[in-house]
Protein backbone atom coordinates (compact mmCIF):
# COMPACT_ATOMS: atom_id res chain seq x y z
CA UNK A 1 0.00 0.00 0.00
CA UNK A 2 1.46 3.59 -0.98
CA UNK A 3 -0.17 6.73 0.56
CA UNK A 4 0.73 10.56 -0.67
CA UNK A 5 0.20 13.56 1.17
CA UNK A 6 -0.13 17.10 0.34
CA UNK A 7 -2.14 19.91 1.79
CA UNK A 8 -4.27 23.01 0.27
CA UNK A 9 -4.05 26.60 1.98
CA UNK A 10 -1.78 26.91 5.23
CA UNK A 11 -1.63 26.12 8.97
CA UNK A 12 -1.64 30.70 9.68
CA UNK A 13 -4.65 31.87 11.22
CA UNK A 14 -4.15 35.72 10.25
CA UNK A 15 -6.94 35.61 7.75
CA UNK A 16 -7.17 39.12 7.49
CA UNK A 17 -3.58 39.15 5.89
CA UNK A 18 -3.63 36.89 3.91
CA UNK A 19 -3.53 33.12 5.43
CA UNK A 20 -6.73 30.98 3.92
CA UNK A 21 -9.68 30.84 5.90
CA UNK A 22 -9.72 26.54 5.04
CA UNK A 23 -7.06 24.34 5.18
CA UNK A 24 -6.87 20.75 3.45
CA UNK A 25 -4.69 18.07 4.10
CA UNK A 26 -5.66 14.72 1.60
CA UNK A 27 -3.95 11.33 0.52
CA UNK A 28 -4.28 9.72 -2.10
CA UNK A 29 -4.81 5.24 -1.43
CA UNK A 30 -2.95 3.00 -3.94
CA UNK A 31 -3.76 -0.62 -2.57
CA UNK A 32 -1.73 -2.03 -5.10
CA UNK A 33 2.20 -0.75 -6.01
CA UNK A 34 1.28 -1.71 -10.29
CA UNK A 35 -1.41 0.99 -10.20
CA UNK A 36 0.62 3.51 -8.53
CA UNK A 37 3.36 2.74 -11.39
CA UNK A 38 0.51 3.11 -13.85
CA UNK A 39 -0.92 6.43 -12.38
CA UNK A 40 2.55 8.21 -12.19
CA UNK A 41 3.81 7.42 -15.67
CA UNK A 42 -0.05 8.80 -16.94
CA UNK A 43 0.86 11.84 -14.81
CA UNK A 44 4.28 12.16 -16.30
CA UNK A 45 2.68 11.54 -19.90
CA UNK A 46 0.27 14.19 -19.31
CA UNK A 47 2.80 16.73 -17.80
CA UNK A 48 4.53 16.23 -21.15
CA UNK A 49 1.22 16.62 -23.52
CA UNK A 50 0.40 19.65 -22.17
CA UNK A 51 3.69 21.07 -21.84
CA UNK A 52 3.43 21.81 -18.08
CA UNK A 53 6.83 23.10 -16.05
CA UNK A 54 8.30 21.66 -13.66
CA UNK A 55 5.09 20.10 -11.96
CA UNK A 56 1.37 20.23 -11.42
CA UNK A 57 0.03 21.98 -9.02
CA UNK A 58 -4.25 23.09 -8.45
CA UNK A 59 -3.47 26.70 -7.62
CA UNK A 60 -0.65 27.70 -10.29
CA UNK A 61 -2.91 25.69 -12.92
CA UNK A 62 -5.49 26.87 -15.84
CA UNK A 63 -9.08 25.80 -15.46
CA UNK A 64 -8.65 23.53 -18.93
CA UNK A 65 -5.13 21.95 -17.34
CA UNK A 66 -7.31 21.27 -14.28
CA UNK A 67 -10.03 19.75 -16.50
CA UNK A 68 -7.66 17.67 -18.56
CA UNK A 69 -6.02 16.63 -15.36
CA UNK A 70 -8.91 14.91 -13.66
CA UNK A 71 -10.45 13.26 -16.92
CA UNK A 72 -7.31 11.74 -17.75
CA UNK A 73 -7.19 9.62 -14.26
CA UNK A 74 -10.96 9.04 -13.79
CA UNK A 75 -10.05 5.14 -14.77
CA UNK A 76 -7.20 5.30 -12.42
CA UNK A 77 -7.30 3.02 -9.27
CA UNK A 78 -6.57 5.37 -6.32
CA UNK A 79 -9.13 6.65 -3.37
CA UNK A 80 -8.84 10.22 -1.96
CA UNK A 81 -9.63 10.58 2.00
CA UNK A 82 -9.51 14.53 3.07
CA UNK A 83 -9.13 16.16 5.86
CA UNK A 84 -11.28 19.68 5.48
CA UNK A 85 -10.70 22.38 8.48
CA UNK A 86 -12.32 25.45 7.99
CA UNK A 87 -10.07 27.42 10.94
CA UNK A 88 -12.82 29.61 12.28
CA UNK A 89 -13.88 26.59 14.15
CA UNK A 90 -10.51 26.09 15.71
CA UNK A 91 -10.60 27.43 19.33
CA UNK A 92 -7.49 25.47 20.87
CA UNK A 93 -5.00 27.89 21.50
CA UNK A 94 -2.46 25.11 21.06
CA UNK A 95 -3.33 24.84 17.50
CA UNK A 96 -3.87 28.21 16.50
CA UNK A 97 -0.31 29.57 17.96
CA UNK A 98 1.95 26.54 16.41
CA UNK A 99 1.61 26.24 12.96
CA UNK A 100 4.26 22.93 13.21
CA UNK A 101 1.36 21.73 15.71
CA UNK A 102 -1.12 22.42 13.63
CA UNK A 103 0.25 20.68 10.48
CA UNK A 104 1.28 17.34 12.77
CA UNK A 105 -2.02 16.94 14.56
CA UNK A 106 -4.52 17.77 11.44
CA UNK A 107 -1.86 15.01 9.36
CA UNK A 108 -2.39 12.63 12.37
CA UNK A 109 -6.21 12.87 12.00
CA UNK A 110 -6.47 12.61 8.75
CA UNK A 111 -4.14 9.33 8.69
CA UNK A 112 -6.12 8.03 12.01
CA UNK A 113 -9.78 8.66 10.17
CA UNK A 114 -8.62 5.79 7.06
CA UNK A 115 -11.77 3.12 7.82
CA UNK A 116 -9.76 0.84 8.38
CA UNK A 117 -7.70 1.27 5.12
CA UNK A 118 -4.34 1.89 6.37
CA UNK A 119 -2.29 -1.46 6.60
CA UNK A 120 1.56 -1.42 6.23
CA UNK A 121 1.09 1.37 4.53
CA UNK A 122 4.48 3.11 2.72
CA UNK A 123 3.24 6.88 3.58
CA UNK A 124 5.91 9.89 1.18
CA UNK A 125 4.30 13.32 1.95
CA UNK A 126 5.09 16.73 0.00
CA UNK A 127 8.58 17.65 1.70
CA UNK A 128 7.82 21.14 2.45
CA UNK A 129 9.68 22.09 5.57
CA UNK A 130 13.26 21.64 7.56
CA UNK A 131 15.03 19.09 8.24
CA UNK A 132 14.27 19.43 11.90
CA UNK A 133 10.37 19.62 11.04
CA UNK A 134 10.85 16.49 9.07
CA UNK A 135 12.19 14.61 11.81
CA UNK A 136 10.36 15.54 14.55
CA UNK A 137 6.57 14.37 12.21
CA UNK A 138 8.39 10.92 11.59
CA UNK A 139 8.46 10.68 14.70
CA UNK A 140 5.47 12.21 15.87
CA UNK A 141 3.44 9.44 13.14
CA UNK A 142 5.55 6.47 14.17
CA UNK A 143 4.62 6.59 17.54
CA UNK A 144 1.04 7.20 17.17
CA UNK A 145 0.24 5.27 14.52
CA UNK A 146 3.03 2.33 15.00
CA UNK A 147 1.68 -0.94 12.88
CA UNK A 148 -0.45 0.93 10.22
CA UNK A 149 2.72 2.79 8.91
CA UNK A 150 5.47 1.07 7.32
CA UNK A 151 7.42 3.95 6.42
CA UNK A 152 7.36 7.53 6.20
CA UNK A 153 9.19 9.16 3.78
CA UNK A 154 9.09 13.24 2.35
CA UNK A 155 9.14 13.95 -0.96
CA UNK A 156 10.08 17.03 -3.56
CA UNK A 157 6.70 17.18 -5.31
CA UNK A 158 8.55 18.32 -8.83
CA UNK A 159 9.96 14.85 -8.70
CA UNK A 160 7.11 12.99 -7.58
CA UNK A 161 4.21 12.46 -10.30
CA UNK A 162 2.13 11.05 -7.19
CA UNK A 163 2.52 13.87 -4.56
CA UNK A 164 1.46 16.16 -7.88
CA UNK A 165 -1.32 14.20 -8.02
CA UNK A 166 -2.07 14.38 -4.28
CA UNK A 167 -1.74 18.24 -4.67
CA UNK A 168 -4.19 18.59 -7.50
CA UNK A 169 -7.00 16.10 -5.07
CA UNK A 170 -6.08 18.70 -2.48
CA UNK A 171 -6.42 22.05 -4.05
CA UNK A 172 -9.63 20.52 -5.84
CA UNK A 173 -11.15 20.25 -2.40
CA UNK A 174 -10.36 23.68 -1.19
CA UNK A 175 -11.78 25.44 -4.10
CA UNK A 176 -14.86 24.26 -3.47
CA UNK A 177 -14.99 25.94 0.00
CA UNK A 178 -14.49 29.20 -1.99
CA UNK A 179 -18.02 30.20 -2.95
CA UNK A 180 -16.83 33.64 -4.13
CA UNK A 181 -15.15 31.44 -7.12
CA UNK A 182 -17.38 30.60 -10.31
CA UNK A 183 -17.56 26.56 -10.39
CA UNK A 184 -16.08 26.08 -6.82
CA UNK A 185 -16.49 22.34 -6.75
CA UNK A 186 -15.78 21.29 -10.75
CA UNK A 187 -13.37 19.72 -9.92
CA UNK A 188 -14.25 17.90 -6.83
CA UNK A 189 -17.41 17.01 -9.10
CA UNK A 190 -15.06 15.33 -11.49
CA UNK A 191 -13.73 12.94 -8.80
CA UNK A 192 -16.81 12.08 -7.36
CA UNK A 193 -18.27 11.37 -10.16
CA UNK A 194 -15.28 9.24 -11.19
CA UNK A 195 -15.41 7.73 -7.60
CA UNK A 196 -12.00 8.65 -6.51
CA UNK A 197 -13.29 10.48 -3.27
CA UNK A 198 -13.95 7.78 -0.28
CA UNK A 199 -14.40 10.43 2.15
CA UNK A 200 -14.30 14.01 2.94
CA UNK A 201 -14.61 14.41 6.44
CA UNK A 202 -14.92 18.39 7.97
CA UNK A 203 -13.25 18.41 11.06
CA UNK A 204 -15.47 19.87 14.07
Amino acid sequence: MLVLIDESGDPGFKVSKGSSPVFVVAMVIFNDFLDAEHTSKSVSELRKKLRVKPEFKFNKSHNSIRDEFFKSLEHHKFTIRSLVVIKSRIHSAGLRDNTDRFYNFFVRMLLNHDNGMLNNARVKIDGSGDRRFKQELQAYLRRLLKERIASIKFADSRRDNLIQLADMAAGAIARSYNEDRKDADRWLKMLQNAGKIGDKWEFR
